[in-house]
């Protein structure tokens, strides 16, 4: 059931630009997730047996990710930034940890000193995925940066995954292909721009992303290994190949045309 207190998110943002409002409420937010998560990485680095150079990595990160998303605020159609937009910025400090793990030479050391850990931690990320959607919509907190942003952090830790499955040789090179498949379809749109188009809502889109998540959280598990750890990664990359598939076909057909 729908909330019926008034919120904060109420009053559109016009379109000057983002109210004082909304950059002070957003300052805010990031800030504080992002001073929270400095603090927590250097002993999670150490507890997990990562290298120091990870927690500063995955800060840096971090950074320009905030950095883009206040950048983007002008998408941001309200007053306040928001509790989805908030656990979308913690899940975001998550990733971000995740991805200077994976890439922060040597990667497959930093995986392998805390396997399940690191499962545990992908898992968490994955399941606030749902509580921000959740917020939003109950909340009316529903806008293009909130979508935009839970997007790509999604992204980023698909490619991540993807690529930790590569170095400790849970599949061959091709697995690549399930992390940068999203990136190649932005890439598409300069020279077929109809790409760009808007996309509604979609269960399969978000079942097919959980989907992805999970096959390669188990593959990265320990005593999954080849080539069951194969087997699953390429079933995971032909349903990807499905769902981009029909998304690229619903763009490029006459019929989104005549429905517009």
């Amino acid at each position: 059931m729908q909330s019926q207190e008034p919120s904060a998110m109420e009053h559109p943002v016009g379109d000057r630009g983002p109210s004082p409002a909304l950059n002070t409420s957003a300052l805010a937010v990031l800030a504080g997730v992002f001073t929270v998560s400095t603090i927590a990485y250097l002993p999670l680095a150490w507890y997990l047996s990562l290298e120091h150079g990870i927690g500063i990595a995955a800060a840096m990160l971090l950074l320009a990710i905030f950095a883009l998303v206040f950048n983007g605020l002008q998408h941001h159609r309200y007053q306040s930034f928001g509790q989805a937009n908030t656990i979308t910025a913690a899940r975001a400090a998550m990733v971000s940890l995740v991805a200077a793990a994976v890439f922060y030479p040597p990667a497959t050391q930093s995986i392998a000193n805390a396997p399940w850990s690191f499962v545990i931690l992908v898992l968490l990320a994955l399941a606030l995925d749902g509580l921000d959607g959740h917020l939003a919509r109950r909340y009316g907190q529903e806008s293009n940066l909130g979508a935009r942003f839970d997007m790509e952090i999604d992204a980023l830790l698909i490619l991540c995954l993807s690529a930790a499955g590569y170095f400790l040789g849970k599949a061959g090179a091709w697995i690549l292909l399930i992390g940068l498949m999203r990136y190649g379809f932005v890439l598409a749109q300069y020279w077929l721009p109809r790409l760009g188009g808007e996309l509604q809502p979609s269960q399969r889109r978000k079942l097919v992303c959980v989907g992805q998540v999970a096959a390669l959280c188990a593959i990265l598990m320990p005593f999954v290994n080849a080539p069951i750890s194969s087997w699953i990664a390429g079933f995971a990359l032909l349903l990807l190949s499905y769902s981009f598939s029909v998304d690229c076909l619903y763009l490029l057909s006459e019929t989104r045309e005549e429905e517009q």
